[in-house]
């Protein structure tokens, strides 16, 4: 199974507080140290937009590059694609919702119109040396619109195929999905798509991101994003919880005998820093109950 970490990114976007630079800068290289093969580092979006980003460019700078570890940012559009290919990204990620009214929402225009804007930022960094992936957003549903036909999740991942887009995820965006949506449309993907080239990005809204990411496993995906200690969350849906929780997945993982190739007891102990960090509690359960393994001695009788 790979874990690709999105806290620095998609995590700490909607803090109402700011993390400072150097802190970014501390956290990923902390993740990178811990072993992860993929980072979502930050994103190259409006300032105004993410104000929690507005320093993007220096993040990159700052970061120590760790072989093997692929550095991602999200980008919106051709010039996103300039300032995240001027940092030394290694991968863009490309977003737009199969959902018409989340994506007006989210990117103000239609998903085509997104998708036409994909064509523009596939042309400005072709010849570079970097990755593309996009994602599909509101896969499993949308909070304005409800359920997604699976059909037209489907009929947007050909369209970024058709661009030469090299991976795809499928996004729960709001925490929407249930198991067994989950393994019907992950068995329909792979069909057009190897596992090699699809994530699944869970949230756990609803309490079920775990049984998400079981479900899409046995139906043969082994990519997922997640967050230490469970960060972030979208802005447009009220209520809407974080991301699926890095080391409550990666300790899953381990007890089911599941390969991560991460320091996992390193997570934990990064996940309980977090506080600090973003000034209030996270829903991170492993690292307040600690691992099954971790015993406890037996109480006295009297």
């Amino acid at each position: 199974m790979l874990i690709q970490e999105v806290a620095p990114r998609d995590g700490l976007q909607s803090e109402a507080a700011f993390v400072a630079t150097a802190d970014k800068i501390a956290l990923v290289d902390a993740l990178s140290a811990a072993g992860f093969s993929r980072i979502e580092v930050s994103s190259f979006v409006s300032p105004r937009a993410v104000p929690a980003l507005r320093d993007a460019a220096e993040v990159f700078a700052g970061i120590r590059r760790r072989p093997g570890t692929v550095c991602v940012a999200l980008v919106p559009n051709p010039k996103g694609a300039e300032r995240a290919l001027a940092a030394g990204a290694d991968e863009i990620n490309l977003v737009a919702s199969v959902s018409e009214t989340h994506n007006r929402a989210n990117m103000g225009m239609s998903p085509a119109a997104s998708i036409e804007g994909f064509a523009r930022i596939m042309e400005t960094v072709r010849g570079a040396r970097v990755s593309t992936n996009a994602t599909v957003a509101t896969a499993f549903g949308c909070p304005f619109e409800g359920g997604q036909a699976a059909d037209k999740v489907i009929a947007q991942v050909e369209r970024y195929l058709d661009l030469s887009i090299e991976g795809v995820t499928l996004a729960d965006t709001t925490g929407m999905a249930n198991p067994r949506q989950v393994e019907r449309l992950v068995r329909r993907t792979l069909a057009i798509l190897p596992a090699s080239r699809l994530t699944l990005h869970f949230h756990n809204t609803r309490g079920v991101g775990l049984a998400n990411v079981l479900a899409a496993y046995q139906a043969g995906a082994r990519r997922f994003d997640a967050a230490l200690g469970g960060l972030g969350g979208c802005p447009f849906a009220p209520g809407a919880t974080g991301n699926i929780c890095t080391e409550d997945l990666a300790s899953m993982a381990d007890e089911m005998g599941i390969a991560i190739g991460l320091d996992l007891g390193a997570l934990i102990a990064l996940s309980r820093s977090l506080p600090q960090l973003v000034g209030h509690d996270v829903p991170g359960q492993v690292a307040r109950a600690g691992r099954p393994c971790d015993l406890h001695p037996v109480p006295k009788v009297a």
